[in-house]
């Protein structure tokens, strides 16, 4: 039935995509090595060139300005109760980008090669982890309970021993508890900190979308728990050397996320840098995994991950429609990018970085600490425009 039911869910949604994925791979498709991109000129690609250099000095007008020092920007974020740092930061580089048209690199500014952090971004790539053990049979069903995969401490009240994989991977699961000294709702509290908003009823899991770091590193734990091994060596082993990534990203947990399993030490990763940590990858990294995924999974051949999961990953929540597996940022009402189609979608962190992926223009736009989301319409607006 599963079996079925995946079959099922594939079908429609290869239906639905197909304009696009028709777009996105043919027999001449271009991938990059590990070591070499191609650049093309942007009249090569059936862009205008002009227009292209001015999406890039436009980009490069609307620089973030956040400090230099991200300690400063974690510390004064939010009015958060427990907003000790944690994990490990560093300090930013410039406003830096790439725009990679039918596969080619056609422009790029800033430090596209240094290594800086990408906050939520890190969200999609925990996502992956997770559809790559899908893929792999070792999760059954995203419909199944999370405390059939790992130890029932995290899940063994009556609300939390409700919570699925897919109300973790959707932001919906309402769970409660502490994790890693940080309780549930201290995270981004929309209102003052009370016993009744501790104490609070829960709503169902799947009702209601929140974002939450706290279950975000909550899903990270129970795929570490799958997969038994640290999620950057199944990242590593499974998505970033196919891809031909470098060997100079690295993602990290806490200083207190260390666990036992199988008798050794690991450290789960967190979602994020919210409190320090997460991934921190170049701006030439972060391209190649929206290359893979505006190529639907397939790398040159080679089915990273597969199409079933993507589409999964790009059916919008329930509870927010504009949302689908984290880090998944849905165009269905153009309300973020109201310049981009409907079928485009974008990985987010703060800062603000981007991974913008669009399969009608054959189009990955990576900006990194660019000032807003109206900016990065602007961006995206101007490239579009470009295209002759």
């Amino acid at each position: 039935m599963f079996r079925f039911n995946r079959f099922l869910i594939f079908f429609v949604s290869f239906v639905l995509f197909l304009p696009a994925y028709l777009t996105a791979q043919s027999s001449e498709t271009y991938f990059p090595t590990r070591h070499e991109w191609e650049q093309r000129a942007p009249g090569d690609v059936g862009l205008d060139a002009k227009k292209i250099d001015q999406a890039v000095a436009f980009a490069k007008g609307h620089e973030s300005d956040n400090p230099e020092d991200l300690s400063i920007h974690l510390n004064t974020r939010t009015n958060e109760p427990y907003n000790n740092i944690i994990g490990p930061v560093k300090k930013r580089g410039p406003m830096t980008g790439m725009i990679i048209k039918d596969g080619y690199i056609v422009a790029e500014w800033g430090q596209p090669h240094r290594v800086d952090m990408t906050f939520s971004v890190t969200k999609s790539f925990l996502s992956t982890t997770v559809g790559v053990a899908w893929d792999h049979g070792m999760i059954q069903s995203v419909d199944e309970k999370v405390s059939k995969y790992m130890p029932v401490e995290h899940f063994n009240s009556e609300h939390n021993s409700k919570i699925t994989w897919d109300h973790l991977l959707r932001q919906t699961s309402d769970w409660e508890g502490t994790l890693f000294g940080k309780p549930d709702w201290a995270d981004r509290p929309q209102e003052e900190i009370t016993d009744s908003l501790i104490n609070r009823e829960r709503h169902k899991p799947g009702s209601k979308w929140k974002y939450n770091d706290v279950r975000v590193n909550l899903l990270a734990l129970a795929a570490m728990n799958v997969w038994r091994q640290p999620l950057p060596v199944v990242l590593r082993e499974h998505v970033m050397e196919p891809i031909g990534a470098s060997n100079t990203w690295r993602w990290y947990g806490y200083e207190n996320s260390w666990v036992n399993i199988d008798g050794l030490r690991m450290q789960s990763v967190s979602g994020g840098g919210h409190w320090g940590g997460g991934m921190w990858l170049s701006a030439y990294d972060q391209a190649k995994f929206g290359y893979l995924f505006l190529r639907d999974g397939n790398w040159n051949g080679d089915q990273i991950i597969s199409k079933e999961w993507i589409q999964m990953a790009r059916t919008p929540t329930e509870a927010n429609n504009g949302y689908g597996f984290m880090n998944f940022f849905l165009n269905n009402d153009q309300e973020r990018l109201p310049s981009a189609p409907k079928s485009a979608y974008a990985f987010l962190g703060s800062g603000i970085n981007m991974v913008y992926i669009d399969q009608e223009n054959d189009l990955v736009i990576v900006a990194r600490w660019i000032s807003n989301y109206d900016a990065m319409d602007g961006l995206v607006q101007r490239v579009i425009g470009a295209i002759k």
